[in-house]
């Protein structure tokens, strides 16, 4: 259900593929460097350099179609908003997600009219009807949140901010990294680096293997 939830895309296959690709560069390098195997040290300086290419490539194109990009993420979010009460992995990230940016929607409470039962219409006889997730509830100052806080999004946005968060969570995430530039730019930066020592690293070492080897 989780990938029909997600569009097609369930995030615990992310976390697969990625934990996949590490332990193969992982035993690759290990084994190539303990064993002096130049195939697998070749492979190891290969494969990283593929995955330095394939990021480069990722972060030009994001920030050429970040339009684009900004599209995608505003339908993700509404798509499995939908899905909220359908999956339990999709509700926590969705509550992480909004907890975490203090926001509520794509775009703002509103978009909870998507799901079948938060929305205000006459035929949803939910008791959440016109309500809104408990992510979404502003906690007061003792850290104390009223479960009922977001059950009557008919009130005036100024009203509703009293209770729940108004920002969407596009906006909010765009916020994000505007004031997370620097530690989000270093950070990949870092990534890059290490990425590009390996190589050089896994190279070198090849080239000192062969020439020990020329020796025999």
């Amino acid at each position: 259900m989780g990938g029909e939830d997600l569009g097609g895309f369930d995030p615990v296959w992310l976390f697969i593929v990625v934990g996949g690709i590490m332990f193969v560069l992982g035993f690759a390098g290990c084994i190539g460097a303990l064993r002096e195997n130049t195939l697998l040290l070749k492979f190891f300086s290969v494969f990283l350099g593929l995955i330095f290419f394939l990021e480069l490539t990722a972060g030009i194109l994001a920030f050429v179609f970040k339009d684009w990009i900004k599209d995608q993420l505003n339908f993700f979010i509404n798509n499995n908003i939908k899905a909220y009460r359908d999956d339990i992995d999709l509700q926590n990230l969705i509550d992480f997600a909004q907890g975490y940016w203090s926001c509520c929607g794509a775009h703002g409470p509103d978009d909870w009219n998507l799901n079948m039962y938060f929305n205000c219409t006459d035929q949803n006889h939910s008791r959440e009807r016109c309500g809104v997730p408990l992510s979404c509830c502003v906690k007061d100052p003792v850290g104390v949140i009223n479960t009922q806080c977001g059950y009557d999004r008919r009130e005036e946005k100024l009203d509703q901010q009293k209770y729940i968060f108004t920002k969407g969570c596009v906006g909010q995430f765009e916020k994000w990294l505007q004031d997370n530039l620097i530690i989000v730019a270093g950070t990949f930066v870092g990534i890059a680096l290490l990425q590009i020592f390996g190589i050089c690293l896994a190279q070198n070492l090849v080239s000192d293997i062969k020439a020990v080897k020329a020796n025999w």
